[in-house]
């Protein structure tokens, strides 16, 4: 949107995964609900400073001055750059296993020593790993055969991998899940466990950013933006399904089907602190460091951003 007001006069840069239905509040306050100019590019927190993710499929160019991810990407980020700072919880989606019964899989145990698709350092990886230790094992008592979109394994191809053989789980986000499961029918069995994994996925920004007072105009009245349309997609969940299907190219029966799987709660989740703290230990281990302390991790969310745009 445009406007000519003074405080507006500046576009704002959103960055966000334009493959994932979590955007969908992100691409609403941005293209019809914002009162200023936006930009809203692919790619990860890592633009807040410029950079590209380590990930191909979080590849970017410029800079953001806000940007979504989740927790994950967020706290893998947040390690070399402590400036980080998460002010909105934008999505909410307890991820989903999708197994073929056929290959003798009818309990989560069964997973042990079958191939399981996956991205690894991911969400999705934390994700399966946490699933596992609920039955006695984790993620290296079963083959995780990595798929990431921009390789020469995108995950497009993880539906016909499902239904050929080649795999016998899948690990992973909306709509992926939904896609794989529909691709076998009656022979799917799926687990999840909200209580073990439900992803936060977060809008953040820098403290660098939240100190210029222009800018922090900006992003509370995105924020601000954003808190509407959470509140509009829970009226009018069309108005979603269009936008993340155009920006991610999906069909619309793909979209409508796993769209109940997530939640746009329109706040700043009270419980990421405990999710950190958790999270990180996997994090430290995948990185080779020490997890960090629970008052450092506070440290990385700022409730100041959520509480200006609710209370204007």
């Amino acid at each position: 949107m445009n406007s000519s007001t003074p405080e507006f006069a500046d576009t704002l840069r959103i960055y966000g995964n334009l493959s994932l239905l979590e955007m969908a509040p992100v691409l609403l306050a941005a293209g019809e609900i914002y009162p200023g100019k936006t930009t809203v590019e692919h790619g990860s927190v890592m633009a807040l400073w410029g950079k590209s993710s380590d990930l191909a499929s979080l590849d970017s160019a410029g800079q953001a001055d806000v940007a979504t991810n989740s927790e994950t990407q967020a706290l893998r980020a947040s390690v070399a750059h402590p400036d980080l700072r998460f002010i909105f919880t934008v999505a909410e989606c307890p991820y989903r296993i999708v197994a073929r019964h056929s290959a003798g899989i009818s309990r989560l145990a069964d997973l042990r020593g079958k191939r399981v698709g996956t991205q690894l350092e991911s969400s999705a990886a934390y994700f399966l790993d946490s699933m596992l230790r609920t039955v006695g094992l984790t993620a290296d008592d079963v083959v995780s055969v990595p798929f990431m979109a921009k390789t020469e394994a995108p995950l497009i191809l993880i539906p016909e991998a499902l239904k050929s053989g080649k795999l016998d789980a899948v690990a992973l986000w909306e709509p992926q899940v939904q896609r794989a499961r529909l691709a076998i029918g009656d022979d799917a069995i799926e687990f999840r466990d909200p209580a073990v994994y439900t992803e936060k996925f977060n809008l953040c920004t820098t403290q660098a950013n939240l100190e210029n007072p222009p800018l922090r105009q900006r992003i509370v009245a995105f924020v601000r933006a954003l808190i509407a349309a959470a509140q509009r997609l829970k009226h009018e969940p069309q108005a979603g399904w269009r936008l993340v299907a155009q920006a991610a190219k999906l069909d619309m029966d793909t979209v409508r089907a796993a769209w109940p799987y997530l939640s746009y709660p329109g706040t700043l989740a009270t419980d990421l602190l405990d999710i950190f703290e958790r999270q990180d230990v996997w994090i430290a281990k995948v990185q080779g460091r020490t997890p960090r302390s629970r008052d450092a991790l506070s440290k990385l969310i700022d409730d100041s951003v959520w509480r200006e745009a609710r209370a204007s």
